[in-house]
């Protein structure tokens, strides 16, 4: 058997092996009822729960258990301004004295949007986009046009605002929407003292059909008569007819006249 081996056997090794392990043991207890001690270990005083809480309440509290505190501001929708929404370290945390806790508060002012592009949109599409962008649709009222339920204006506080202008987040903003019903409808011509073929121009450009002519008085020269009358006529009541509505003319020879149309 070699030395090295016997020394194994032998009772000083054993001795000095049970004292190695022994130093070792007491080192780590010593360290670790230090650190606890040092660091409090199992003490605190937990944290109160401030969620909810007005801004100026979750900071009386803070300071009357002796915390410190940082506050981040955050814009959220249906939220009181000054409101806590968010807190760390969470509520029933054991921490040290004087422990700064992070609070988030709803801020007191909304930041401003750019208002999206809602021009040719339609409703829906519209109501989605306005989502997106944190507002809020308003009043929606209808005008004449072709397409139904296109965006036509956009409005906010009565006056019409055009794509990019800031307003606060959160906004409620009216929509102007199509009727669907401006292609049925077009504005009926003025035809009166025109000469005939102006009329005729006047009438098929308008989208109507030329109705029955009369022709007045002696007629000479075919090639040279004007409109006293027109019916439908354009009054104050009545500004509009259908498409292909049919104009019917009466005409007279010669000199253009300041015809007053008859009162209705």
């Amino acid at each position: 058997m070699s030395k090295f081996g016997a020394y194994l056997k032998s009772k000083s090794f054993r001795n000095n092996l049970l004292m190695a392990i022994v130093t070792v043991i007491a080192v780590v207890l010593i360290a670790f009822f230090s650190l606890g001690y040092y660091t409090r270990h199992g003490s605190g005083i937990p944290v109160p729960k401030l969620k909810g809480l007005t801004i100026d309440k979750a900071m009386d509290i803070l300071k009357e258990q002796g915390f410190g505190y940082k506050i981040d501001s955050v814009y959220v929708q249906d939220i009181a301004p000054g409101t806590i929404v968010e807190q760390d370290p969470d509520p029933g945390t054991n921490v040290k004295e004087s422990r700064v806790i992070y609070l988030t508060m709803v801020t007191l002012q909304a930041p401003n949007v750019a208002l999206p592009d809602l021009e040719q949109s339609n409703y829906r599409e519209a109501i989605a986009t306005i989502s997106n962008y944190g507002l809020k649709v308003g009043d929606t009222t209808y005008r004449s046009d072709i397409a139904r339920d296109r965006i036509l204006e956009v409005r906010f506080g009565g006056q019409v605002i055009k794509t990019g202008t800031k307003i606060p987040k959160g906004s409620r903003i009216d929509l102007v929407l199509g009727d669907g019903e401006g292609a049925s409808e077009v504005e009926i011509p003025e035809l009166v003292n025109l000469d005939l073929d102006a009329a005729r121009f006047a009438i098929k450009g308008a989208g109507l059909t030329v109705g029955i002519i009369t022709y007045q008085g002696t007629i000479t020269d075919s090639t040279n008569v004007v409109v006293v009358s027109q019916y439908p006529m354009k009054t104050d009541s009545l500004s509009k007819t259908s498409i292909g509505t049919r104009i019917n003319l009466t005409v007279s020879q010669g000199t253009k006249t300041d015809a007053v149309p008859p009162a209705n």
